[in-house]
């Protein structure tokens, strides 16, 4: 039982680290907002973790459409 609650914890950190890492480089260092796998990483966070990722993104591209989820309801203006 302790072996496999060791693979299980070992399993949902990896992907904690290659999803999270992926999200992250997405919001910080992507050279567009319109990344389709960034885009939906983003939809899957967390409240307060897209709300920050749309925040950030917002400060990098503020002259260019935001990305899907990160838009307010006219689809044209950042939240």
């Amino acid at each position: 039982m302790q072996k496999i609650l060791q693979v299980v914890t070992v399993v949902v950190v990896a992907g904690l680290v290659m999803f999270g890492g992926r999200w992250y480089m997405y919001v910080a260092q992507s050279d567009t907002p319109y990344d389709e796998v960034g885009i939906v990483l983003n939809g899957y966070a967390p409240g307060p973790l897209r709300t920050w990722g749309c925040n950030k993104m917002k400060e990098r591209f503020s002259n260019q459409l935001p990305p899907y989820g990160c838009a307010s309801a006219d689809g044209r203006s950042w939240n």
